[in-house]
């Protein structure tokens, strides 16, 4: 089975223009960003490469420990993206991951352990990493705790 995906795109001039994308529910402006010299205005490639990167390890982390039986309070995440510019050649260098798992509470030092190998693999289950993977590096420092117990009321 496949997949088809379209989006549509629409550039007002020259580099330091800004233009529109339009995807599924996704419809925004698009420009440079300001520390490369654009104007900055709406979202960039960089961005939604991070965005797309981020939200893929996401949702593949969350479907991996629900899959695992492992009972979550939160998971958040931070994501950074890393862009070197030398000689005015542009490379999106590297992808650090930084998933904040928050596990039920009274869960063990096992599930605590299983959730931080998952953290791990979830990165290369997901397609977004699969496919920057040897062109960027991509790194999981997952941060995991146990959430408190409840007071009785």
């Amino acid at each position: 089975m496949r997949h088809l995906f379209q989006l549509n795109a629409v550039w007002n001039g020259g580099r330091n223009s800004e233009g529109t994308i339009e995807t599924g529910n996704l419809k925004t402006v698009i420009s440079i960003p300001e520390p490369m010299g654009g104007p900055g205005v709406g979202t960039n490639p960089d961005e939604m490469l991070l965005g797309a990167a981020a939200t893929c390890y996401l949702i593949t982390l969350a479907a991996a420990l629900e899959r695992a039986g492992i009972e979550t309070e939160s998971l958040t995440l931070n994501s950074e993206g890393t862009v070197d510019v030398t000689n005015n050649i542009f490379t999106y260098e590297s992808i650090v991951h930084r998933p904040h798992i928050v596990l039920k509470a009274g869960s063990g030092e096992r599930e605590v352990e299983r959730a931080r190998l998952i953290a791990g693999k979830s990165e290369g289950a997901c397609m977004i990493s699969r496919a920057l993977a040897g062109n960027v590096a991509l790194t999981t420092e997952p941060d995991i705790e146990v959430a408190a117990a409840k007071a009785a009321q």
